[in-house]
This record gives structure tokens, C-alpha cells and sequence, in this order.
């Protein structure tokens, strides 16, 4: 039972509704409407008003509701991630380290509020102990409690990733012929360089900082496999090396297709996947092909409509090849086919790009002095030096660059592959991407408050639950037939409250209304809906679960 505000052309009206089941549909019925909320707010007698709430209430033998105070506001919605916490056998997993490690505190409970936190309520380890009591029932954790289990998740890890992999595997009958891996950098309010936080290439722009780097591999719906960790000094094109070997000896992965963008595109990396008997399907940098390749690409003939997507042909050509390089004194030769595609759309965003840089270009050489400061990325890729001291417009770049307009090229050894399955693959890596996006932004995985390298690694196993969680949450939401963000689904849970009340000598609950959103994730996950109110000693968010 519950107010409702009801909004009918230019008033605010009062509803008093009550929910009920029929059903596995949940139906609301209104009980009483109380009139215009303008009016009742200018009359003297509002009091009446909640006298008839209090003669509705269950408890009108038992106390006037005009004395009743609220105490406290408790969040319930977290056991969804407490069910799935289960359902991953992750208190067992962590039971086991603990009594292996002779651990006294609870391991396991001090973990998942940990990961709770960045999927609901993001702060540091100490705003994590301190709005601990927001959560309805939830067992107390020591601040200290927090800070051991970093240390012990990070000597743990690969463990832990390894088990979480055979339960998706076995429950979540996870994909894995197909696996896409990309590389992000998180950067520290620091200067402070040591084994792992270090300056190098930063993707969110932050050069005067230190940083991590860390790669990730994920199944093609989204869901995390694993990651690594690598000091933020580490070219990304050198990250592979090590995720390969995750897949083949702490995994046992076989027959798998690796999907990467460009920037992991380099011979040595593709012939590291070839050697231990995977495929791969990346991004190709057709501008520094061989000039065969590009007079193959700039040659109309051969090319095909691969479809129309708002009144833009996509066309593209298949040109087999042989991919020839040294390595020492070693001749490697990949057998390899390039899928160029072309379409109009792209010639037009390329050309608008090209435009811009030509622009930040001339702004440079009306300011020569900022040239040899600014990034060869920028528009300076676009001049050339005349002198020592002097710079000019470089035509012949223009019109190399223009030439590609439009044209696009993936590589790949899977020369068996039907095309559309190629580029399905391929289009398909933004879901590393939006993966990175979730954890920079919604499970807010910086700031880090860390600086020893076994609390940032412990952070990040931490950080790595949440999102397998999360994206878990979206996974089961999908096959019930409701699409939902990260954001939706943080927003349906914190909405879940409990209001304590004292009336007299005793404590009571009500509930919030639940949203539709959060009706569906407690019915998905077979989790039973509280009851609208209560005496507050008999609820149990256990009985909830299970």
C-alpha cells in the first residue's frame, strides 16, 4: 500500500493504492482517491486525511500512525547481485581460500560489498565501510576486512578467474569460439612511478599521470573471461602474448577465433595466434599495404553489394594473399584473405575527418612555434619541414590519404569463412568497447585509492566480479525479453527501499513501489517480492533468495 501522485492536466492528485498479485502479474488497485494536492496542502483538516490512511493500515489496533517516526531508509535491492553471487558458487569459491588461507573474517561477505558498492553505490574502500548500514541486513564488515581481502583476491586471481570460466561455461554454456580482446589504460592522481603504475601511452589522455594497462578477453555476448594486468609503460600491441597463453593453459581453449582492433594488429602478434593453432580476424592497415594489394583495391572489377543499410550500398572484394615477413632470420608466411568493404557513408565521414585536420593544420602553420610540440596524430600529419625551422602544407599526404575515402579492409586466416559471418565478427568488437565504457563509467572503476600493486590488483579482481555480474544481470534480463542498460538496472535496484518506522515500543517496514524493470530482475532471478509492509523483526532478506 502506497501514495500515489497523479498528475490529470494542470493538477496534482492524490491516490492511496494498493498492489496485489494475480497471478504472476503484479496489479495495482486504487483504495481511496484523496483529492487535488493544491487544496489539501491550503486545508486545516489534512489530518483527517492521514486519520483514514491510519484505519486502512494493518496496525490500526495497534498504534495511531500520526505518532509513528521513520527511522531509517535500507536499500533491499542488492540481493539480486547477492543471488547471482551464489549462483556463481562465488561464496564457496572464497570460502575455500579463506579456510585455506586461515582467514577468520567472512572472506566472501566482505567481497560482495565490495562489488555491490561499484555496481550501486561507487566509493572508496572507506565510504564503502562507512555507508554499510544502507544495505537491509546486511552483515557488518571491518574496514581492515576490506583492506585484507584486496590482498587476498590479488594473490588469488587466476584462480578465481579460472573457476568463475568452468561455472560459465557449465551454467551460462558460454561461446568461446569466438573470443574479442582489446586493451584500455586507467591512470592515478600520481606522479609516482613504480613496478606496475608507470607513464606511457594514455587512451583517455592523461600523459601527465601514471597508469595501468589492462587487457581483456570476453565471450561475443559481452560476458568477461578474464583479464591482465600490465604496468602502464607496456605497448598494447604486447599484451596479447600473455591473454593467448591464458587461454591455452589456465582455460584449455581450443579452436578459438581472436577478434581485435588495428592497434593489435602487428605481425608478430598474428603470428603468435597461428602458432598455437587459433585464427584471428582484425582490423587491417591498408594504407601501408604493399602497392599490389592497394591497386587490387583502387580496381572496381571484383566488387559485390553486400547490403543497403538506409540507402547506403555496402560493397566489398575478397583478395586472397600470402602475408610475408621476417622475423630474425626466419621467413613467415600467413595465408591470409582481406575483406575490403566499401560505401559511400564512410567516404563522406573520412572525408569530413580530413577536413578537420586540415584545418588544425593551417591554424599551426599560422603559429609555427606550436608545431614540433603538437602530436603527429593531429594535424601535423598533414605538414612537412622545408628547413630546420620552416613547415608547408603537405599535398602529397592529402592526396594519399583521400584516395582510401570510403575503403575499409579486415584480415583474416580464417580464408574458409563466409564473409557476412567475417564482418558480423568484427562488428561485433564493440562490445569490448561498451565493456570498457561500463567499467570506466557505471562501475566506475576510477578513481583508484590505492597504491601498493597488491591492493590495485586486488581492486581490479574486485572491480572484474562486479562486471561479470553485471553483465550477467543483462544477459538473464535479455532472455526474459527486456532489454536494459547497466544504468536502468543500478537505478531499478536503488530504488528498492525499506522504510523502518517506530511506532511505540515497536519497529515496522514499507516498501517502495517496485519499478516494472525491478519487478522483472526479482521474477527473473526467482527472488520473492517483499510485502508492502511488515513487522520489522520478521523480515528476512535471506528468505528472499532463496
Amino acid at each position: 500500500m502506497y501514495i500515489k501522485l497523479t498528475k490529470a492536466k494542470k493538477h496534482t492528485y492524490i491516490q492511496l493504492i494498493e498492489g496485489f498479485r494475480e497471478g504472476k502479474k503484479v496489479k495495482h488497485k486504487v483504495l481511496i482517491n484523496m483529492g487535488r494536492l493544491d487544496i489539501l496542502k491550503k486545508n486545516t483538516s489534512l489530518e483527517d486525511v492521514i486519520g483514514k490512511l491510519s484505519k486502512l493500515s494493518e496496525f490500526k489496533n495497534i498504534f495511531d500512525i500520526r505518532q509513528c517516526k521513520s527511522e531509517k531508509i535500507y536499500n533491499f535491492g542488492y540481493v539480486a547481485y547477492k543471488k547471482l553471487w551464489k549462483i556463481f558458487n562465488l561464496d564457496k569459491i572464497l570460502l575455500d581460500l579463506q579456510q585455506r588461507g586461515k582467514t577468520e573474517f567472512d572472506f566472501s561477505n566482505s567481497c560482495l560489498l565490495m562489488a555491490i558498492n561499484h555496481l550501486l553505490n561507487p566509493h572508496s574502500k572507506l565510504g564503502i565501510y562507512n555507508n554499510q548500514s544502507l544495505y537491509a541486513q546486511y552483515q557488518a564488515v571491518e574496514l581492515n576486512h576490506l583492506y585484507r581481502s584486496l590482498d587476498i583476491l590479488s594473490d588469488n586471481k587466476e584462480e578465481i578467474e579460472a573457476k568463475l570460466f568452468a561455472i560459465n561455461c557449465d551454467l551460462y554454456k558460454m561461446k568461446i569460439d569466438v573470443v574479442f580482446y582489446d586493451v584500455t589504460t586507467f591512470h592515478f592522481e600520481s606522479v609516482t612511478k613504480d613496478g606496475l603504475r608507470n607513464f606511457g601511452f594514455s587512451k583517455a589522455n592523461k600523459l601527465n599521470e601514471v597508469q595501468v594497462v589492462l587487457g581483456m578477453l570476453i565471450d561475443c555476448e559481452g560476458r568477461p573471461i578474464g583479464y591482465e594486468l600490465f604496468p602502464g609503460n607496456t605497448f598494447e600491441g604486447k599484451t596479447l602474448e600473455a591473454s593467448l597463453d591464458k587461454i591455452e593453459k589456465r582455460f584449455g581453449i581450443r579452436n578459438v577465433i581472436i577478434v581485435a582492433d588495428r592497434g593489435l594488429n602487428s605481425k608478430l602478434n598474428l603470428k603468435q595466434i597461428v602458432d598455437k593453432n587459433y585464427g584471428y580476424i582484425v582490423a587491417s592497415r591498408i594504407k601501408s599495404s604493399k602497392q599490389k594489394i592497394k591497386d587490387q583495391i583502387f580496381d572496381d572489377t571484383g566488387y559485390q553489394i553486400l547490403g543497403c543499410v538506409d540507402g547506403n550500398n555496402i560493397s566489398y572484394k575478397i583478395i586472397d594473399y600470402t602475408n610475408t615477413f621476417k622475423n630474425g632470420k626466419e621467413t613467415v608466411n600467413l595465408e591470409e584473405k582481406l575483406v575490403i568493404t566499401y560505401s559511400e557513408k564512410r567516404a563522406q565521414k573520412d572525408r569530413k575527418d580530413r577536413i578537420r585536420l586540415l584545418e588544425k593544420a593551417e591554424r599551426l602553420l599560422s603559429n609555427k612555434a606550436l608545431i614540433k610540440s603538437s602530436s603527429k596524430r593531429g594535424g601535423k600529419k598533414y605538414l612537412k619541414e622545408t628547413g630546420n625551422t620552416d613547415w608547408t602544407l603537405d599535398k602529397e599526404a592529402l592526396a594519399k590519404d583521400e584516395m582510401f575515402d570510403g575503403y575499409y579492409a579486415i584480415q583474416t586466416s580464417e580464408k574458409n569463412l563466409d564473409v557476412e559471418k567475417i564482418l558480423d565478427a568484427y562488428h561485433s568488437l564493440w562490445k569490448i568497447e561498451e565493456s570498457f565504457r561500463i567499467m570506466k563509467s557505471t562501475l566506475e572503476v576510477r578513481p583508484i585509492f590505492h597504491w601498493t600493486e597488491s591492493r590495485i590488483k586486488g581492486h581490479f579482481v574486485v572491480c572484474f566480479l562486479a562486471f561479470l555480474l553485471e553483465r550477467t544481470m543483462e544477459i538473464e534480463l535479455r532472455k526474459a525479453k527486456m532489454t536494459a542498460s547497466p544504468q536502468n538496472i543500478r537505478d531499478a535496484l536503488n530504488s528498492m527501499q525499506l522504510t523502518e518506522m517506530r511506532c511505540n515500543d515497536n519497529k515496522y517496514f514499507l516498501r517502495t513501489q517496485i519499478s516494472e524493470l525491478g519487478t522483472k530482475i526479482l521474477e527473473t532471478l526467482k527472488i520473492k517480492i517483499p510485502p508492502s509492509s511488515g513487522v520489522a523483526n520478521k523480515f528476512n532478506i535471506e528468505k528472499l533468495i532463496y
